[in-house]
């Protein structure tokens, strides 16, 4: 059974694809997404649930932007960038083999400290 780190790399791979379903196969279908844009940048008020959701918001993320997996809250995690600024620091939990918690970090303020 892939531990959470294999998780997320699984699910780096997956958005690098940008295919909706392949990001949709690591999430768990009752997945949840909260989103902290601090009113600053656009993004879902409400959690998001269900794969089809979560994979619709990572898949939102994704263009133009490079993805890393980087330790988040001391494990991998996603970090999504452009020209060395960070635009989103996402944490997941893993149940097993898949993702059933995404944590989407998008407030400018927070991210300063991503920056590169």
């Amino acid at each position: 059974m892939p531990g959470p780190d294999e998780v997320v790399h699984r699910l780096a791979a997956a958005c690098r694809t940008g295919d909706a379903e392949t990001i949709a196969a690591v999430l768990s279908p009752d997945v949840v997404a909260v989103c902290d844009s601090g009113g600053r940048v656009p993004a879902p008020l409400l959690p998001l649930r269900g794969a089809g959701e979560v994979a619709w918001l990572l898949r939102s993320l994704l263009p133009g932007n490079d993805l890393a997996v980087q330790s988040v809250n001391g494990r991998a995690g996603l970090v999504l960038r452009r020209a060395g600024r960070a635009l989103a620091v996402i944490a997941v939990t893993c149940v097993q083999s898949q993702v059933t918690a995404v944590w989407v970090v998008l407030n400018p303020a927070k991210l300063r400290a991503w920056h590169r």
